[in-house]
């Protein structure tokens, strides 16, 4: 059997859960502005697979690069870092 290749990993907060399988993930990022050397701060939306349902809305997770699961999804959940704070 052969291994796969180095794989990225991202981390970031879940913004959406409506969809069946599927949560949309915000992560941002830090880059220095090449004129100014000024930090900006950059965001992404990357749409993730969850097979099982558990993410909701504000829970910070780490995904991982795979094979096309549809259209817009490339990435998957590999864990839960911290569940949201929910009062009600």
């Amino acid at each position: 059997m052969t291994e796969r290749g180095l794989r990225k990993t991202l981390t970031g907060t879940i913004v959406s859960n409506k969809m069946q399988k599927t949560v949309l993930v915000l992560v941002e990022r830090l880059t220095r502005h090449k004129a100014y050397d000024k930090f900006i701060r950059t965001r992404s939306k990357y749409m993730a697979h969850d097979p099982q349902g558990k993410c909701q809305i504000g829970d910070t997770v780490r995904i991982i690069e795979s094979r096309p699961i549809s259209k817009r999804k490339r990435w998957q959940i590999i864990e839960i870092l911290a569940k949201a704070d929910i009062e009600g």
